[in-house]
């Protein structure tokens, strides 16, 4: 996260910081790999390192790719022009989303120390993981796909998952950190980094995920009342009918 400030700084734009999170989620998850020889479970060391990274790189990966050459993010954009100057920056976009990581990392900081062969929650965590997956990456592609065609300029994604729920990438990035907890909740340890995907469900479905996302959307699009109206916000479900 320091070296996203610095990149920051030179830049002028802190967009870079959503690239950042992912790298640094999978930093920790090697960074614990390394740490852990010789303590944990080498087959539960070594599965939550790959979903981590597996999880993490496409997620920076597919934020690079869709913010080359973009001005700031109007996130940030609106956080700190009420406080300009690099500090505040740090402390209210670097700092904060550092110490999030690692608070939310814990479950797999800790499943990289647990003892003995995986269990039946490790895989249920597993397809958990999965299906995840499965929504960011799908609901990322049929986004890019439905913004790249000149037609739907100005229109409203209202196919695909996102018929489904408003956000399909911040409902599989939940998946994603239950399932990852779940690897560690085969031991009694692991039931104390409950908060941590609890943490990250909070914050994707009620702080700075979807309710941000969202904000404005109403004056912006024509089509967002009626859609808001049919559609989950967050947990997918069959739209309802007009």
């Amino acid at each position: 996260m320091l070296a996203a400030f610095a990149v920051g700084l030179r830049s002028g734009r802190h967009r870079g910081v959503d690239i950042a999170w992912g790298l640094a989620f999978a930093a920790v998850a090697l960074t614990g790999y390394g740490l852990s020889a010789g303590h944990g479970g080498d087959g539960r060391r070594l599965l939550a390192t790959a979903l981590v990274l597996v999880w993490a790189l496409r997620l920076s990966a597919h934020i690079w790719w869709r913010s080359r050459g973009a001005p700031e993010d109007p996130r940030y954009a609106r956080m700190l022009a009420r406080r300009p100057g690099p500090w505040y920056a740090l402390r209210k976009v670097y700092l904060l989303q550092a110490a999030i990581l690692w608070f939310v990392s814990l479950p797999v900081q800790v499943a990289q120390y647990l003892p003995g062969p995986l269990g039946p929650p490790a895989a249920v965590g597993v397809a958990l993981w999965a299906v995840g997956l499965a929504f960011e990456t799908v609901g990322d592609r049929q986004l890019a796909r439905f913004k790249a065609d000149p037609a739907n300029r100005g229109r409203l994604m209202t196919r695909g998952l996102w018929a489904w729920t408003r956000h399909p990438n911040y409902f599989g990035d939940a998946c994603v950190w239950w399932g990852l907890f779940l690897l560690a909740a085969d031991h009694p340890a692991g039931w104390a980094t409950v908060l941590s995907p609890l943490l990250m469900n909070w914050l994707l479905a009620y702080g700075s995920g979807k309710p941000m996302a969202e904000r404005g959307r109403s004056a912006a699009s024509p089509e967002w009342a009626a859609y808001a109206a049919r559609t989950s916000g967050f947990f997918p479900r069959p739209p309802r009918r007009s």
